[in-house]
């Protein structure tokens, strides 16, 4: 792994993107390591763009300000990709987990990625309407995000995912989160 992994994750207000990020800071905080997860967004309500990032390292981490190359780039609506550049600032070996039901060479298309790029999706979406029943792709995306990248085991994000969830919803809504969270791990595919 490398020193500093930095995560941008682009989403919309309401689809637990800033959620997700949080949750995988706490998963490999809790694993040893030195993270930050923050939000960039103003005034945007329901719908609107946004992002968040992620930094883990096993040093302490002593920059503060966005994501500006990220090696993991997560795409939690894939209506983002017609407007926004996701591929901004990326770096050369970037990981790219989009959801979307299509396949990842097509996505791979549509993004321009470079060689040494790499592409996968996942349809969080379905995942999410299945086991939470509503279309609430955070954690099938943690989930697979957890798969891509080795930040954390499986168990390990499922343990945070119930800490987490624990605190603000029901057993049946925390049970579904998880379920989500382990087959977003399972279903990713990289193409």
């Amino acid at each position: 792994m490398k020193d500093t992994i930095e995560i941008r994750w682009h989403g919309r207000g309401g689809q637990g993107t800033v959620t997700a990020a949080k949750v995988l800071a706490d998963a490999c905080l809790s694993g040893g390591r030195h993270v930050q997860a923050f939000p960039e967004y103003g005034p945007e309500r329901a719908g609107a763009p946004l992002r968040a990032y992620n930094r883990i390292s096993a040093k302490e981490l002593r920059m503060h300000c966005p994501v500006l190359n990220p090696y993991i780039v997560s795409v939690v609506d894939a209506t983002l990709l017609d407007s926004i550049k996701v591929t901004e600032g990326a770096t050369k070996d970037a990981i790219f987990v989009v959801n979307t039901s299509k396949d990842p060479a097509e996505i791979r298309t549509k993004l321009s990625t470079e060689a040494g790029q790499k592409v996968f999706t996942i349809d969080a979406t379905k995942i999410a309407i299945e086991c939470i029943g509503r279309a609430l792709p955070n954690a099938p995306m943690l989930g697979a995000v957890c798969k891509v990248t080795n930040l954390v085991s499986l168990e390990h994000l499922l343990e945070d995912v119930k800490k987490s969830f624990g605190k603000k919803f029901s057993q049946k809504i925390i049970d579904g989160n998880i379920e989500a969270a382990r087959r977003g791990y399972e279903e990713v595919k990289e193409g």
